[in-house]
């Protein structure tokens, strides 16, 4: 059995639809991309469950045509968020999967395992990729994974960064390091450059995901890799644009078909796959075609769509982009002739309409397509997993300044939130400011702790309440030092004390809402355990099942040879065609029924059968 290697440390990139994982090899000097066991260097964020089993990645999608309710994607876009969150009651409507509010409003993942209902939150799906992730390294590599960096998009919350951490120790891993998806992919990219480059580069980073969108200014320096600004939608990427695709056809097929397939999830399901196929072959061609044959209740569906009525249905999305683009260069107070550099990353950015809109906003700019849009941030997280670990001697060095991506504060008299951390702000940072209390002889203050860029605290995103109590009573206007405090994964912890008295409280903001217990994550764990135990079970019953069927074939063709068969006596002849019926039988029954130990059993007095009768007859 191979040693844990407690040094060694992977880098993933989790992303909404695809998932990618890398590792840095001291060895070699470079960053290797893992591909899974279909050859594959990303995986597909998918879990599925059916009667028997639980399926991660390419085996779960392969199959969510006919098991759409139990098949579920995007939970990335569930991770610490609410269940009335706005963007979540939006996509309910689009996926076949069941979602129902949780306690305290968290949202929860309803599906059939083996016959019975079970609720999943967000960070136990994330866990299961992630722990499949590990998986795909550890076979490679040939050792045990602990350590990971992994990656979030830029525009994450508090909230979003803690439970991602969460999923990460659900699935057994040791998260060292949460790092922005466009600067791991500014990392990858700045290392093959920065060879060449004299002086300072600015390099714009375009990170148009599967479900997200991030956009990054950075600056490299020698071995300093500074991010100057950061904006995006945490909501905005890959599947809205399949969505619209999907909801344009469903319209034409009402019209043409006089068939609503929008309550049909398996037609809506299969719709999207061709809709996905038809995306990436706009992305070279002018046209495509959509063809589902039996799409619903016996109708065949064959249509094409043209780069130009794709290019009019998202072009509202694209638009986005741009503004997002705009706002990021206006927030490092940049020029657009500043920029040395326009990076693409993420599946999305090959779309021709998106790389145009770009590169005119960039006055014809060249955008730079040297690295692989779907590795580049699973390549810079390996790097920084590099930096971080011990023993590792080779890798590039390299000092990552990263930025806060929204602003923080706290709640004042008339519901104003005032800003501690302005958003784009470098971490790690310490900011500490002096507030008063706002009635005579008060003995507590209550510090509301916000995120967000509205000038009003209840537009705005609370955090954590917490209280510092046994104030000395005096009149009003009496000073208390607020610390801010964000640490190297974006964390953030705020402190208040009082000089006089030297009384202060503490607090690590940890979202309580939102966020999972230790209770509930330990229950996790223990459940992520008793998965791995079921799937071991069911791959341990497949090998008995093929082996016994392998075996029956085996003896078939032995009595096929005359020369064999006419050994044999009448009784062993018998007894030998009763084993195969058996086992036939045994087969083509209903295999959930029956125990691991029934198989083994019978492939056990199979094998000692036949060997027995061989002796007889040798």
């Amino acid at each position: 059995m191979a040693k844990e290697d407690q040094g060694l440390a992977i880098g993933i990139d989790l992303g909404t639809t695809y998932s990618c994982v890398a590792v840095w090899r001291d060895h070699h000097c470079r960053v290797d991309i893992i591909h899974n066991d279909q050859g594959n260097n990303t995986t597909p964020s998918f879990v599925a469950f059916t009667d028997q089993e639980r399926l991660i990645g390419d085996a779960a999608k392969n199959q969510a045509a006919t098991n759409p309710q139990n098949t579920v994607f995007d939970a990335k876009r569930l991770i610490g968020r609410k269940y009335s969150d706005p963007d979540v009651q939006k996509d309910m409507m689009l996926w076949p999967f069941k979602v129902v509010a949780g306690t305290n409003d968290k949202p929860m993942i309803t599906l059939n395992y083996k016959g019975e209902e079970k609720q999943f939150c967000a960070e136990e799906i994330s866990s299961m990729v992630l722990v499949k992730m590990r998986e795909i390294a550890e076979a490679y590599l040939e050792t045990k994974v602990k350590n990971a960096v992994v990656t979030v998009p830029a525009y994450f919350n508090d909230s979003q960064r803690k439970s991602t951490i969460d999923a990460g120790t659900i699935a057994g891993l040791n998260i060292i390091r949460i790092i922005n998806e466009p600067t791991a992919a500014a990392i990858a990219y700045g290392l093959d450059k920065r060879i060449n480059c004299v002086g300072e580069r600015n390099v714009f980073i375009f990170d148009f995901g599967g479900g997200t969108f991030d956009v990054s200014i950075l600056t490299i320096k020698g071995k300093i890799f500074e991010v100057k600004a950061t904006a995006g939608n945490t909501h905005l990427g890959r599947e809205d644009i399949d969505n619209r695709m999907v909801n344009y056809f469903v319209e034409k097929i009402k019209k043409e078909k006089k068939e609503d397939i929008s309550g049909n999830p398996r037609a809506l399901r299969r719709l999207r796959s061709a809709c996905e196929r038809a995306k990436r072959t706009l992305s070279h061609a002018v046209t495509a075609s959509i063809e589902v044959d039996s799409l619903s209740n016996g109708i065949d569906f064959c249509s094409s769509i043209t780069r130009a009525r794709f290019e009019e249905i998202n072009m509202k999305l694209f638009n986005q982009c741009m503004e997002t683009v705009d706002r990021c260069l206006a927030d490092a107070k940049m020029d657009k002739c500043s920029i040395h550099d326009v990076v693409l990353v993420g599946g999305s950015s090959r779309i021709p309409k998106v790389q145009e809109l770009l590169q005119g906003f960039f006055d014809g700019k060249d955008l730079c397509k040297s690295i692989n849009p779907d590795e580049a941030v699973a390549y810079g997280a390996a790097v920084q997993a590099a930096l971080l670990s011990e023993g590792i001697k080779n890798v590039p060095d390299m000092v990552l300044l990263d930025v806060t991506p929204l602003s923080l504060g706290i709640y004042i008299s008339g519901d104003i939130m005032s800003v501690m951390i302005p958003r784009n702000t470098t971490i790690p940072v310490k900011r500490t400011d002096t507030y008063y209390t706002t009635v005579d002889n008060q003995s507590s203050v209550d510090i509301d702790i916000y995120e967000g860029e509205r000038t009003k605290a209840s537009d705005n995103n609370l955090l954590c309440p917490f209280s510092l109590s046994g104030l000395p009573l005096a009149p009003r206007r009496h000073p208390i030092d607020v610390c801010f405090a964000i640490d190297e994964n974006g964390i953030l912890s705020v402190s208040a004390k009082e000089k006089t008295t030297g009384i202060s409280n503490k607090i690590i903001i940890t979202n309580e809402i939102g966020r999972l217990s230790t209770e509930e994550i330990n229950r996790m764990i223990q459940g992520a355990e008793e998965y791995k135990v079921e799937d071991m079970k069911f791959l341990r019953k497949a090998k008995a099942r093929n082996e016994i069927d392998d075996y029956a074939y085996k003896i078939k063709n032995a009595l096929k040879n005359e020369n064999f068969s006419s050994k044999l006596c009448s009784e062993d002849r018998e007894k030998i065609s009763s084993a195969i019926t058996k086992a036939t039988e045994l087969l083509d029954g209903d295999q959930q029924k029956e125990e691991i130990d029934v198989f083994e059993d019978h492939l056990k007095d199979l094998i000692n059968l036949f060997e027995r009768v061989v002796g007889k007859s040798g």
